[in-house]
């Protein structure tokens, strides 16, 4: 079986993303482009998506502030993430985007890319010049590349493919994607970053807090679907999300779990999202929120103030 059961959790994401946009959750105007199909998912999985989408936001928007036109973007595991078009119809000027998934996402990416015109036009840069190959593609500073992140060696020819500058000011971006992951690779991975990049902050929406009865329940769901949680074990609780950036190089690190995130969330925009869809187990969200987390690393002093990001309204 392999890592398709992984890979096939990119289409149940992307899917859970487009119904909660349609609900009129956030907006995303290039989701539809990936995804055609939508089951109706019930209201805490979306509002649980919510969650992720904008508490993840909350930290790009603040490392584009700080980091501005010089910031890079590697998006680990992106799956069919419309993060850079996004971000192109703000006018966010950045040096360069990278995603990064297994050579058969990107293909379908890359595929999807080339026939919606849309999606096409945005990527193009001044020269009109776009490199694709069955996996690859590279237009200006829009990249999006086949690669195992378990091996270093491939990952880093294919990041200097892209083009990567590795002193300038990058986010790296993972969500549920560690969970995948052997630790050891994990491990080295973050080791490889921390060794090779002047300046960072790394982002990752995990699983946390996963040794209850509704973790184990949502560990079997997981299982039955085929799907290898090689990296569990660091997600037992917060501290150990956190130590392994510190036992790899990182500066430091700091995490919350989504129900922190959720109600840091201004009280308006809370009752925005809450009227959208009843929801009749208000616990069952909570449960929910505690076993997913988003954890940061920095490698540089100046993303350290992100620390109390969470701490205050978004």
């Amino acid at each position: 079986m392999g890592d398709e059961p992984v890979m096939a959790t990119n289409d149940d994401a992307s899917e859970c993303k487009r119904g909660a946009v349609l609900l009129g959750y956030w907006t995303d105007d290039y989701i539809s482009y990936f995804v055609k199909n939508v089951e109706k998912r019930a209201p805490e999985i979306n509002r649980g998506y919510y969650a992720r989408v904008k508490g993840i936001e909350n930290f790009i928007q603040k490392f584009i502030n700080k980091a501005g036109s010089s910031a890079q973007i590697i998006n680990f595991g992106s799956g069919f993430d419309t993060l850079y078009w996004k971000l192109k119809d703000e006018g966010v000027q950045i040096a360069n985007y990278v995603e990064i998934d297994f050579p058969s996402v990107t293909s379908r990416k890359c595929y999807m890319i080339k026939r919606n015109k849309p999606l096409l036009d945005r990527i193009h840069n001044q020269d009109g010049e776009i490199k694709l190959s069955q996996t690859d593609l590279h237009a200006g500073n829009y990249h999006c590349i086949g690669a195992d992140i378990r091996n270093i060696a491939q990952l880093e020819t294919k990041i200097q493919q892209a083009e990567v500058n590795f002193e300038r000011p990058t986010l790296f971006l993972a969500e549920c994607v560690l969970v995948y992951i052997e630790n050891e690779c994990v491990n080295r991975l973050l080791k490889w970053i921390s060794s090779k990049f002047k300046s960072g902050l790394f982002v990752n929406y995990e699983m946390c807090n996963m040794n209850d009865t509704f973790g184990e329940v949502m560990l079997g769901n997981l299982r039955a679907r085929g799907c290898n949680l090689a990296g569990i074990a660091h997600c037992k609780n917060l501290d150990m999300q956190k130590a392994r950036f510190l036992n790899n190089g990182w500066m430091g690190s700091t995490g919350w779990d989504m129900v922190q995130v959720y109600y840091a969330f201004t009280e308006t925009e809370r009752h925005r999202i809450e009227k959208i869809e009843f929801l009749d187990e208000q616990e069952l969200l909570i449960q929910l929120f505690q076993h997913y987390c988003i954890c940061i690393g920095w490698l540089s002093i100046e993303f350290s103030e992100f620390t109390c990001s969470v701490d205050s309204n978004f």
